[in-house]
């Protein structure tokens, strides 16, 4: 049982490697086979089909995002604390894996399905979300505002700086690799400033 479990480890990060790099079309079962240095027959005992791998590739991953949503909600908390845990914690995840971000755009052209599918058997409750949105507006701490619109902003503020990152680094930075990188080491301070300065009623006199 460790050794398919060792083996299942070793294909999955092979093939997220090829993934990455050759996108699922570009993609080759030979080569994933290479790369996690076992036959193609043993590959297919494993994961039948190349889709099949892809989904259990992209379910691994897309998990880590599920971990930083129950984590976030699972404390108490208002929204200012929401705010500034959700973002600090979501665009770390991103910094530290961003093929995520590869991996989530590729589904949404692909198979959208496939992801309100994820989200819908992790049990995501949006409905805490938008109760902790509209706590804060009704206590006058926020202006109105639309939790489906506000969610979206936040998540298109956090993903798409990595989503976007060789236009990012190769015209606004001139291809300097480090300015991105301490961009994006600035990111989260950014966005919850913006947010903040968006939204707060009087968020002048918050530190």
């Amino acid at each position: 049982m460790d050794k398919n479990r060792n083996t299942e480890k070793v294909i999955l990060e092979a093939a997220k490697s090829v993934f990455i790099e050759k996108g699922l079309e570009g993609a080759r079962m030979q080569e994933i086979a290479d790369k996690a240095q076992i036959n193609k027959a043993l590959l297919h005992y494993y994961f039948r089909t190349k889709d099949k791998l892809f989904e259990n590739v992209f379910s691994m991953a897309f998990n880590d995002v599920f971990v930083v949503i129950e984590q976030t909600l699972a404390v108490e908390t208002d929204f200012e604390s929401f705010l500034e845990r959700f973002i600090t914690s979501y665009t770390g995840l991103l910094k530290k894996k961003p093929f995520i971000a590869q991996f989530v755009l590729h589904e949404l052209n692909r198979k959208p399905e496939r992801i309100v599918a994820n989200i819908q058997q992790n049990n995501v409750d949006k409905e805490k979300i938008f109760g902790i949105i509209k706590k804060a507006e009704d206590s006058k701490i926020i202006r109105p505002v639309s939790p489906v619109h506000l969610i979206t902003n936040i998540l298109a503020l956090c993903i798409f700086p990595f989503v976007a990152r060789p236009v990012i680094t190769g015209f606004l930075m001139d291809g300097d690799k480090k300015k991105y990188d301490q961009y994006i080491n600035e990111r989260p301070e950014q966005i919850i400033s913006f947010v903040k300065n968006a939204l707060f009623i009087n968020n002048s006199d918050r530190s």
